[in-house]
């Protein structure tokens, strides 16, 4: 049986695997910021060319860096899975300048399936949005065992 800081090690090293590929959120500027077994944490700093027709982030943004932190969290226990489900629910507007973090944490590891609810907020740490992921688990292994 591995220990935690084993199983937090793995962690890590799949979602540095996963990054290397993952150029969506590379290109958006996504920063990891702490990754453990079932759970993750990213950063994001809203730029100018984020806004809307509205003057807003769009909320694409604000919903793909919670859906990154999802990715990396229901992934990280090396074992490949999909996004079965997902919402959000946006409860205040974001701007540029703003960093925003998205923090996802397990609130069920089950054999084919995971559920994740993902907060982000803002630097003041006020809640954004709230993000519900169920991934399905295929098996299949990202980094070598």
């Amino acid at each position: 049986m591995s220990t935690q800081e084993e199983k937090d090690r793995l962690a890590k090293n799949v979602v540095d695997r996963m990054l290397q590929d993952d150029l969506f959120s590379r290109w958006l500027g996504i920063a990891v910021v702490e990754i453990r077994e079932g759970y993750a944490k990213l950063q994001l700093g809203l730029r100018q060319e984020m806004i809307n027709g509205f003057g807003v982030t769009h909320g694409g943004i604000v919903f793909s860096l919670a859906d990154s932190a999802f990715a990396f969290a229901c992934n990280n226990r090396n074992n490949l899975s999909m996004a079965l489900d997902t919402s959000i629910t946006f409860t205040r507007t974001t701007h540029p300048g703003e960093v925003l973090t998205a923090e996802a944490k397990e609130l069920h590891n089950g054999r084919s399936t995971g559920l994740y609810l993902i907060t982000v907020s803002n630097g003041e740490g006020e809640q954004v949005a709230l993000f519900k992921g169920t991934c399905f688990r295929t098996g299949k292994t990202l980094v070598p065992a």
